[in-house]
């Protein structure tokens, strides 16, 4: 099972701006109404065939919503060859809905029919 991180803890590594890529699997809609500042978007479904993309990475975090799916994201990039077993991968616990620090919204984006805003 997949390591966690706290909310306070990874505020603590935004910021000390330690190397950390934060991968966020919600929907590319949900990710560009908020996110985490410097968050990359692998959406779960995608993941497996994107995995590879993180393995330069000297530690990963892995958001959703309320923390569940971002935790088999974290099993699936642990469980991936490419991934060095000492490069810390863990999702954050409380999911999105947990955390209050900085979020980047793409306020002039076009919701068009996509219906009303959601928060994620």
């Amino acid at each position: 099972m997949a390591a966690e991180i706290s909310a306070d803890d990874f505020a603590d590594l935004l910021d000390a701006d330690a190397d950390v890529r934060v991968v966020d699997i919600r929907s590319p809609v949900a990710f560009d109404r908020e996110r985490i500042p410097g968050s990359v978007n692998v959406p779960l479904p995608q993941l497996p065939t994107r995995v590879g993309d993180l393995t330069d990475a000297d530690r990963i975090v892995t958001v959703c919503p309320h923390g569940h799916d971002s935790r088999r994201a974290a099993d699936i990039i642990t469980s991936y060859e490419g991934i060095d077993g000492e490069t810390p991968v863990e999702s954050l616990a409380c999911g999105l809905v947990g955390w209050d620090g900085p979020v980047a919204t793409d306020s002039e984006r076009d919701r068009g029919s996509e219906g009303p805003a959601a928060p994620f």
